[in-house]
C-alpha cells in the first residue's frame, strides 16, 4: 500500500497541476474575440543587420569546422536581435525588433547564400504594441524576393497566419550589414469585439506608422 500511495499521490498532483494550467490558459482567450471576423493586415517596415557598428545585432556562435570561401560558410549558426524601423534609415522610427537565428543551408561555395531562419517579430508601436508573429522558413538571400511563412503570434496576432516577403535594400556581403525591407501579410481576429458593417476590412487599420500601404481592401 505504502508503495501504490507513493506512486499514485505525485500522479495526483501532476493531473491536478495541469488542469489548473490548462484552466489559466483557456481562461486567457474571450469566446468574442474567436467569433470576431477574421482579418488581413499588411504591415511593411525595414530589418536592418548591423555587423560593423559598436554593438553588433548578431553573433555567430557555432562556427564551421572547415572553411570554405563563403561569408557564412556552411553549417554556420548565427542569433540576431535586429532593428525594425518605418524607413530604409537605421536611424528613423524604430517600430520592433526581430529576434531568433538562422543556418546556413547550402554547401556551394560563395555568395550564392541559402539560409534557414526562425525568428519572432516584436512589435512596440501602434495597435499592435507588444503583440508578436513567428517566422519560420527558407530564405535564399540572392533571389529579389524571398517568401516565408508566418507560424503563429501572440497578442493581437492569436491564431496568426500568412507570410512575409522579403527584399534587399543594401547588402554588404563582405562586411555583413544589411537592410531588407519586410511585407507582412497576415491574417489574425480584430482585437476588438466590435466588427465593421463593410464586407471588406482596410488593409493597416489601425497602424499609425503607416504611411504607404501597397494594398487598400481585400
Amino acid at each position: 500500500m505504502a508503495n501504490f500511495n507513493t506512486f499514485f499521490l505525485p500522479l495526483t498532483l501532476s493531473f491536478l497541476f495541469a488542469s489548473l494550467v490548462s484552466a489559466t490558459f483557456y481562461q486567457t482567450i474571450s469566446p468574442d474575440q474567436l467569433r470576431s471576423r477574421e482579418k488581413l493586415t499588411h504591415i511593411r517596415f525595414y530589418f536592418h543587420e548591423q555587423i560593423t557598428n559598436e554593438k553588433p545585432s548578431l553573433l555567430i556562435i557555432d562556427p564551421p569546422k572547415i572553411m570554405a570561401d563563403s561569408p557564412l560558410p556552411f553549417g554556420s549558426m548565427v542569433v540576431i536581435e535586429n532593428r525594425l524601423t518605418i524607413g530604409p534609415d537605421v536611424e528613423s522610427k524604430r517600430i520592433g525588433k526581430a529576434q531568433g537565428f538562422y543556418l546556413s543551408a547550402t554547401q556551394r561555395p560563395g555568395l550564392d547564400l541559402e539560409i534557414v531562419m526562425s525568428f519572432t517579430l516584436t512589435f512596440l508601436e501602434g495597435e499592435f504594441n507588444g503583440s508578436t508573429l513567428c517566422v519560420s522558413g527558407r530564405n535564399e538571400i540572392m533571389l529579389p524576393v524571398r517568401e516565408m511563412p508566418i507560424i503563429g503570434g501572440t497578442g493581437a496576432f492569436r491564431f496568426a497566419r500568412g507570410f512575409v516577403h522579403a527584399r534587399s535594400v543594401k547588402v554588404d556581403y563582405h562586411k555583413g550589414d544589411a537592410t531588407v525591407e519586410y511585407n507582412v501579410y497576415v491574417y489574425h481576429y480584430s482585437s476588438t469585439t466590435t466588427t465593421t458593417s463593410s464586407s471588406h476590412q482596410h488593409v493597416n487599420e489601425g497602424l499609425n506608422f503607416m504611411t504607404d500601404p501597397i494594398l487598400s481592401k481585400i
